[in-house]
């Protein structure tokens, strides 16, 4: 995929490198500068509609080498390669907060935390969301709850989704609602969960989810704010587990089929 930028300012034109772009061409004029990149990694999606389409990482990318990144060396030999560095992360994370505030600000909500694997996700979601009401004009005032849901055994999605500290969330009745999840598959747990959540008649619900997987049969059921649209990979990292393994890893990345035998149940 190729995009091109035209602006039409002044004769200085800056250009922040990026390991998501390669930049092959610039001109520069003083009323017209145009850079054309060529992405390598992802197709940008636009964000003017609170960010649903989120950055769209294509099939073929083969990620980061594991050689210019730090991780725990208990996982030598464990992992393919990164897919999204921590810092990536944390930047998409502060525009998802900016698109939350302009689509939430000045109304109490309720954030609804997934656990156990959307912790890191939504306590930095939830850190950009109170920066900028610190120092902006609209404000987000906000509850915190947490529920955890469990449907995987090993690297599989099972039929069997248990719902743990959600028995009771009548004081969610007239609130406006953000559930914050680190990963969306088939979207039959999020489906679950939104059924669930509805029986309790909130005023609104919004989902944010970092990872929307590109997989079969997807029952649709995105969120509405997403991070990244990724590959059909099992990914680890940032707090997403295999078998309650590799939580303490900063970056995504995509585990390697020699750790899915050695850490199986």
């Amino acid at each position: 995929m190729k995009v091109s930028w035209i602006r039409c300012s002044s004769s200085l034109c800056t250009v922040l490198t990026n390991p998501f772009f390669s930049f092959h061409h610039f001109s520069f004029g003083k009323s017209l500068s145009v850079v054309s990149v060529e992405n390598n990694m992802a197709d940008l999606s636009g964000q003017s509609d609170g960010g649903s389409d989120g950055i769209v990482i294509s099939d073929d990318w083969p990620g980061y080498s594991l050689d210019l990144f730090s991780y725990p060396a208990h996982y030598s030999g464990d992992l393919d390669c990164v897919i999204i560095p921590h810092g990536v992360i944390m930047d998409r994370t502060e525009r998802l907060a900016r698109n939350i505030m302009d689509d939430l600000g000045d109304h109490d909500i309720v954030v609804l935390c997934v656990l156990k694997g959307g912790y890191q996700f939504c306590a930095d979601l939830v850190e950009r969301i109170k920066a900028l009401s610190r120092n902006s004009s609209r404000t987000i005032p906000m509850r915190v709850h947490f529920i955890r849901l469990k449907s995987y055994l090993n690297d599989q999605s099972t039929e069997d989704l248990h719902i743990v500290g959600a028995e009771d969330l009548s004081f969610l009745a007239g609130k406006n609602v953000l559930i914050v999840e680190a990963i969306v598959g088939t979207g039959k747990t999020m489906k679950t969960l939104l059924e669930h959540v509805e029986a309790f008649r909130p005023k609104l619900i919004k989902v944010a989810g970092l990872l929307v997987k590109r997989v079969p049969f997807n029952s649709a059921c995105l969120p509405d704010y997403v991070g990244f649209e990724i590959p059909n990979r099992f990914v680890v990292g940032y707090a997403l587990d295999y078998n309650e393994y590799f939580r303490d890893l900063n970056h995504i990345c995509v585990i390697s089929e020699s750790a899915k035998v050695k850490y199986k149940v």
